[in-house]
């Protein structure tokens, strides 16, 4: 287990949105708040080392949530530039490890984030979620792979140490992650 208290949350925001279309994705409304302050509602009460949402062109106020906001210069070249912007953090805290999550993925419970820091067990692992079928973010990256987390690039981020490491699963319903209008409806529609 890695404790919360060891680990840096970052959020994950700075992300071009164009299957969503012209609008702010993350500002869009959603059962009464904006689409990424559900994720920032539900992690409120885990005890991070700290939190920062890496940002571009957003206008949710992350700071007057608790959170650093560090400004990706150039969201274009792909995930894994707001990824290496997370783990430049971390490094600088001695954060023994990250917890990356998506601002676009409304559902995710703090419940799940403390069964990935559960799994935790070296200072190599790699926790990701799963549906069942296939990995995927949230997950959690020990410090031993930030090297590799910094070498990464384009939208591959920590994809393929994510295929590679263990895996906690959870419903579909909360892994939803939010692209397009539709998703956004067919959420609406489940809920």
């Amino acid at each position: 287990m890695i404790a919360a208290e060891r680990t840096l949350l970052v959020l994950l925001a700075a992300g071009q949105s164009r299957r969503f279309g012209h609008a702010d994705k993350l500002a869009v409304d959603f059962l009464g708040q904006p689409l990424a302050l559900h994720v920032v509602t539900a992690l409120a009460g885990v005890p991070f080392l700290q939190r920062v949402a890496i940002v571009s062109g957003t206008r949710i106020d992350f700071a007057s949530h608790g959170y650093g906001e560090i400004v990706n210069p150039a969201p274009e070249t792909g995930l894994s530039g707001s990824v290496r912007l997370g783990i430049a953090a971390a490094q600088a805290l001695g954060a023994s490890a990250v917890l990356i999550a998506l601002a676009d993925m409304p559902r995710v419970t703090a419940a799940h984030f403390r069964r990935l820091l559960d799994a935790a067990d070296s200072v190599d692992a790699v926790i990701a979620s799963s549906d069942g079928r296939h990995p995927s973010p949230p997950a959690l990256f020990a410090a031993g792979c930030f090297d590799a987390l910094l070498r990464a690039e384009g939208d591959e981020g920590g994809r393929a140490l994510i295929r590679a490491g263990q895996h906690v699963v959870a419903s579909p319903e909360e892994l939803i992650d939010i692209d397009t209008p539709e998703d956004l409806e067919h959420l609406r529609a489940l809920v």
